[in-house]
């Protein structure tokens, strides 16, 4: 079994999901040409620095909750594997995944990637927050829903 995470960790798995989701944005919106491309990626930056500070807030909150759990440390076992599998859960991975992207359509791939990685981490990190923090999280999910729709609309124009 790999590391288990507590409340608070994972709220700073969010802050750091959030932190390379910026970098990211702000690294493609250097390389993209598209003036249009480049105000939506902007715009997805800016957005995820207001994410930062709703997960601080969230990590104030969650410093001793436990969830319900079927065995002791379950939960956090499975957030640990889940995070695992995100690349963006790695200090500075945002700007470093931004470097290797080779036209726009790649760029567009993998911040589609980004997005539905965060909505599969933030739906189940909700189950971790109390009651106030799960209304936090629902917003984020819903805001990463409508990057995620952002995105695709440019795919399907690209």
């Amino acid at each position: 079994m790999g590391n288990i995470f507590s409340g608070s960790e994972i709220a700073e798995i969010g802050i750091q999901i959030e932190k390379n989701g910026r970098d990211f944005y702000n690294e493609l919106a250097k390389k993209i040409t598209d003036k249009k491309i480049q105000e939506i990626l902007q715009y997805l930056a800016a957005q995820e620095e207001k994410h930062i500070a709703m997960f601080q807030g969230i990590l104030r909150d969650v410093e001793n909750y436990q969830p319900a759990e079927s065995y002791p440390g379950e939960y956090f076992a499975y957030m640990s594997a889940l995070a695992g599998d995100c690349v963006f859960t790695q200090k500075n991975t945002g700007a470093e995944a931004a470097g290797s992207i080779k036209n726009t359509a790649d760029a567009i791939d993998k911040a589609i990637g980004f997005e539905k990685d965060s909505i599969v981490f933030y739906s189940s990190a909700k189950k971790i927050v109390p009651l106030d923090g799960q209304k936090i999280v629902d917003e984020l999910i819903l805001q990463e829903q409508s990057h995620l729709q952002q995105l695709l609309g440019i795919k399907t124009s690209l």
